[in-house]
């Protein structure tokens, strides 16, 4: 099964989206956005970045453990990871990154009712 974005509109009414693999276990959380066009904007841009090394920052917590954010061209945060246990997880959650985004369909449940949109970036 495919990796999916899923575009949600959130309890204040801003917008964010969750990448998920083909297994439903989210592997990347965007920010909120103020519209559902910058939402779909963040979308554009991790299609194209996760494909980018470099793109990747990992990071380590407060508490050890590490995570990884994804950065835009102009350096912006545009997706977040969950905290994960080791490196070695880490490094295989930005790898099912690189290989879910850059194809996802989206499913958009902004409007509460489920439409699925084409994955190939445009």
């Amino acid at each position: 099964m495919a990796g999916k974005f899923e575009l949600k509109k959130s309890s204040n009414g801003k917008f964010m989206f969750n990448l998920k693999a083909g297994n439903n276990e989210v592997i990347l959380t965007s920010q909120l956005y103020e519209n559902k066009q910058g939402a779909e904007e963040g979308i554009a841009s991790v299609k194209h970045n996760a494909e980018l090394d470099d793109r990747f920052e990992r990071k380590t917590g407060p508490e050890g453990k590490p995570h990884f954010v994804l950065r835009s061209a102009n350096n912006e945060v545009i997706g977040k990871s969950e905290v994960y246990a080791s490196r070695g997880s880490m490094e295989r959650g930005i790898a099912s990154v690189k290989k879910n985004a850059p194809e996802a369909a989206v499913e958009d449940l902004a409007d509460g009712v489920r439409k699925a949109r084409a994955g190939a970036a445009g």
